[in-house]
């Protein structure tokens, strides 16, 4: 079974607020982090429960870890139903947090 992906709209901001950082220092590497990102939300389609719980006490809140480079990006996302995932937020893993 597959699942649904969708983003709201702050984590889409996220992507595009990651996304020009990184195109304003190396274009490239700017597309090969998108296309990380892109490979990382293929795999969450297929097994979102593999994935790390955010909250011990949320088994359905969870984040997914994106390598690129030397770090790499975050995602949080819930697990909305039996075919549904929604992500909430992305960061770069040396962000402080999501909010």
């Amino acid at each position: 079974m597959s699942f649904a992906v969708r983003f709201t709209p702050e984590a889409e901001d996220d992507l595009v607020r990651l996304y020009s950082f990184l195109l304003h220092e190396d274009m490239i590497a700017a597309e090969q982090a998108l296309g990380s990102l892109k490979k990382a939300v293929y795999l969450l389609r297929e097994f979102p429960f593999t994935c790390r719980k955010a909250l011990p006490d949320n088994p359905f809140q969870r984040e997914l870890l994106v390598p690129f480079g030397q770090s790499g990006y975050v995602a949080l996302f819930e697990i909305d139903g039996p075919d549904s995932v929604t992500i909430l937020a992305v960061r770069h893993q040396r962000e402080d947090d999501y909010y």
